[in-house]
């Protein structure tokens, strides 16, 4: 059963605003630098706008993740030996740093459902994530620059029901873009690792 310990940490970071208590369970998005055009991310922020605060979040997320799984910018992550770098960085403080429930490496995103450990908060965790594994595929494939935008979507699960879905969502992203089969084929991510017939150990 999901318990939710601690204080609420509120983390505004541009618009997207971030709450990060001691013991959630959360589910984080963050993209590549170039896999939503400006001209994209102003034309769904007008839209959500207009929208009752209640649902603007969520719809926010909806048309952002649409845009993404459609494949845009030079999806660098769909390089494999790029993919490896990610999916090592993820895994590499888990069970000391956090706790990775699912997690799944799309061509121009990141989708991770983690918990954070005692002495780490979210933002320096996803910080790190995206510094190293930068760095590292900067030197890879001979690039500069920044890799990815400097935000990220995060979400508070809210119950057990919530973070099998959750799960199932992260793990069946790839089949939703068309890029496998069935989750367990898609290379880059726990899939492989959980048992889909039922919701994940709480």
């Amino acid at each position: 059963m999901i318990n939710m310990m601690s204080e609420p940490r509120w983390n505004p970071r541009g618009y997207v605003p971030h709450i990060d208590p001691l013991g959630a369970i959360q589910m984080v998005t963050f993209r590549t630098r170039d896999s939503l055009p400006g001209h994209v991310a102003t034309a769904i922020d007008e839209h959500v706008r207009a929208m009752p605060p209640s649902e603007r979040r969520d719809e926010l997320e909806r048309r952002t993740d649409a845009y993404l799984a459609s494949g845009h910018g030079a999806c660098l992550l769909g390089i494999p030996a790029v993919a490896h770098i990610v999916a090592r960085t993820l895994r590499h403080y888990d069970g000391i740093r956090y706790h990775l429930r699912a997690w799944c490496v799309m061509p121009n995103h990141v989708h991770v459902v983690v918990t954070r450990a005692d002495g780490f908060t979210l933002p320096t965790i996803v910080h790190g994530w995206k510094g190293y594994s930068a760095t590292e595929v900067n030197r890879l494939i001979g690039r500069s620059g920044a890799l990815w935008m400097p935000d990220y979507f995060d979400r508070i699960i809210r119950d057990d029901d919530h973070l099998w879905r959750a799960v199932e969502y992260v793990h069946a992203n790839p089949v939703r873009a068309g890029l496998c089969g069935r989750p367990e084929d898609w290379e880059w991510s726990s899939a492989r690792n959980h048992a889909l017939s039922g919701p994940p150990a709480p």
